[in-house]
């Protein structure tokens, strides 16, 4: 029998945080996830109607969003939501990763960034939502110590930024230097 070896192409891209500029290439990024991508980003199903309403409204009401840019393209995305109504300084985020780059490590690159970035915006938590069965999700979330809870079907976790793990002590220095992640290729 014989087997087949595919062989990924690089990732060439880059990761940084997107312009206001970026809001079409956000939007085209949202509206090409497959529906199980969909369906973990949003928790259900979604149209495109609501897909494309829901970038315009991110990028106005002051959310930050953090991509991974090939030439034109956004292909993944990592969100950060302030939750104003929060005692504490406290963040909800996202992650949406086009299907045909999913498992290569884009995700974990992404909660990186975002997480210095929420620190260096001052938010002391961070909220997680997904479905029951979003393993990536809750497996990425872990790494950086989230306190899962089960509730209705859906997982949610708390992340305390003054001991998130998953970022190595060179990571936090350059990261809060200002020096890492912005305009760096990414190696496969």
């Amino acid at each position: 029998m014989e087997q087949i070896i595919r062989t990924q192409r690089p990732l060439t891209g880059v990761i940084r945080q997107l312009r206001p500029s970026d809001l079409p290439r956000f939007a085209e990024h949202l509206l090409r996830l497959d529906d199980q991508s969909r369906r973990d980003r949003f928790n259900g199903l979604t149209h495109d109607g609501f897909l494309q309403a829901y970038a315009e409204r991110s990028f106005r009401e002051g959310a930050t969003v953090i991509g991974y840019v090939e030439g034109d393209k956004v292909l993944a995305a990592a969100e950060l939501h302030e939750r104003a109504e929060e005692s504490e300084p406290t963040a909800e985020i996202a992650f949406s990763v086009e299907h045909k780059i999913q498992n290569r490590g884009i995700g974990g690159r992404l909660f990186q960034r975002l997480v210095a970035q929420a620190r260096g915006l001052g938010y002391l938590r961070l909220q997680v939502t997904t479905h029951a069965n979003n393993s990536a999700m809750k497996a990425l979330a872990r790494r950086f110590d989230a306190k899962l809870s089960f509730q209705q079907g859906e997982t949610n976790g708390i992340i305390e930024l003054d001991g998130a793990a998953g970022l190595d002590a060179d990571w936090r220095a350059s990261a809060v230097l200002g020096r890492r992640g912005a305009g760096k290729a990414i190696a496969a």
